[in-house]
């Protein structure tokens, strides 16, 4: 059904890259739930949504695609949605949630077509180096960030940490750990560095385990939203068709970005297509419907999925191995909190993988301007804006603005120019 052997695979490979994943992206169980509850919505509800949600994007993106991919959902949309969407402009988390579900029904109607296969299709060879490369920057900033290896600075913005903080010290023997395992070619190497640095950080007092390991999962609210017509309703009387557009075009380029990164990464790719393309991108069009229904954002790709092709992850297996883990998680809400509440076990991981994923600059025609300054904007801007698509954006509006220029618009796509409109309105008009 996987296809190991074709995938140059096997089933332990693949298990640990499920593990790897899964320790590198669950903090959104824990971290999804505490910025919703800013927005009003019971953290139990979104603790048992998150996980809904991740479970069927992942077991769709690993049964039906075949992809190494995990869904969940994202960080970004989970902040717009608390803090503007419904912050700003003072509605219930009822009502954000019908906009939620109109935006993925949409996104299913659009995934059913070719439509994003094309787009897929449509993106240049130089925007789709950028894009691989500017995720690895981003992640392995997120990784330092997190640690307080690299922290804020009053004047330039980002500094370097205090790395006498415990925090730090266990981050940088796990960075050094992995590393030593990964270049002796060990199998798992990045989920061994985590338990590794797990029993350190447990040893030495920085990991506990408080509040016990099992809890039940629970949805104090029930369904949130489930009828399309009243969720239309609720669009239209409170005009939140703006909301809508905006978690369209971000969750699309999120989700499209990040599986060209992934599948990159993974050698996955064929030429400039992306086999199975319809199938894995309705998973996270349907997982974000289905989570709107119980209570979260919007669902996307995870660049964390990085990690586990990394670690070897070639196929479904993968993907359903994280999905496996994220069941089990719903029943060990305290433990799954305790491991990912400590970013100095997972934080080595992105920092690698953010590695690797840079070299894909290499592939990128630095000696000609037109074509290297798009990809240069994109990688420079996802992780000084800590957005994946606001660096698609920028892209994606300078790529055809230079080629123009240079009189050679019969060269870009006519999807191009359509995006490159829509992400000018949306950057100069919309809130992001």
């Amino acid at each position: 059904m996987f296809k190991l052997k074709e995938n140059n695979t096997n089933a332990k490979t693949e298990l640990l890259a499920g593990l790897t994943t899964f320790f590198t992206m669950v903090y959104i169980v824990v971290v999804n739930p505490v910025i919703l509850a800013d927005a009003g919505v019971p953290f139990e509800q979104v603790f048992t949504a998150t996980i809904i949600a991740a479970v069927i994007g992942t077991l769709w993106m690993g049964l039906f695609a075949n992809y190494p991919i995990a869904i969940a959902p994202g960080m970004g949309l989970n902040a717009y949605f608390a803090y503007t969407v419904v912050g700003t402009q003072g509605i219930s988390y009822q009502t954000a949630f019908a906009a939620v579900f109109i935006a993925g029904l949409i996104f299913v109607a659009l995934s059913l077509t070719s439509f994003r296969e094309k787009l897929i299709e449509a993106i240049p060879e130089t925007l789709k180096h950028g894009i691989t490369a500017g995720i690895g920057l981003f992640i392995a900033f997120i990784g330092l960030r997190l640690t307080g290896i690299i922290t804020a600075h009053p004047t330039n913005l980002v500094g370097l940490g205090d790395l006498h903080s415990p925090s730090a010290v266990l981050a940088l023997i796990g960075l050094a750990v992995s590393l030593v395992l990964f270049v002796l070619n060990i199998n798992g190497a990045l989920f061994l560095g985590m338990i590794i640095t797990g029993i350190l950080a447990f040893f030495t007092g920085h990991l506990s385990f408080d509040q016990g390991f099992v809890s039940l999962p629970s949805l104090p609210d029930g369904l949130i939203t489930a009828n399309p017509v009243a969720a239309l309703g609720d669009v239209i009387s409170h005009s939140l068709y703006a909301v809508v557009f905006s978690f369209i075009l971000v969750t699309i380029f999120d989700t499209t970005g990040t599986m060209i990164g992934v599948a990159h990464q993974a050698g996955l790719m064929k030429g400039n297509t992306m086999p199975r393309a319809k199938q894995a991108l309705l998973s996270d069009s349907i997982a974000t419907a289905a989570g709107a229904m119980f209570g979260t954002s919007p669902t996307t790709a995870y660049i964390e999925s990085t990690s586990g092709v990394a670690a070897g992850g070639r196929t479904g297996l993968t993907a359903v191995t994280v999905a496996g883990l994220f069941i089990l998680s719903a029943f060990f809400g305290p433990l799954v909190g305790a491991v990912s509440g400590l970013s100095s076990i997972t934080a080595p991981a992105l920092i690698i993988v953010g590695s690797l994923m840079m070299g894909s600059i290499a592939n990128v025609r630095w000696n000609d301007l037109e074509e290297a300054f798009p990809a240069f904007l994109i990688i420079l801007s996802m992780p000084l804006t800590s957005s994946i698509s606001t660096g698609i954006a920028l892209g994606f509006i300078s790529y055809p603005l230079l080629k123009v220029v240079k009189g050679k618009w019969r060269e870009v796509h006519p999807l191009l120019y359509v995006f490159a409109l829509l992400f000018f309105y949306q950057l100069a008009f919309l809130p992001h």
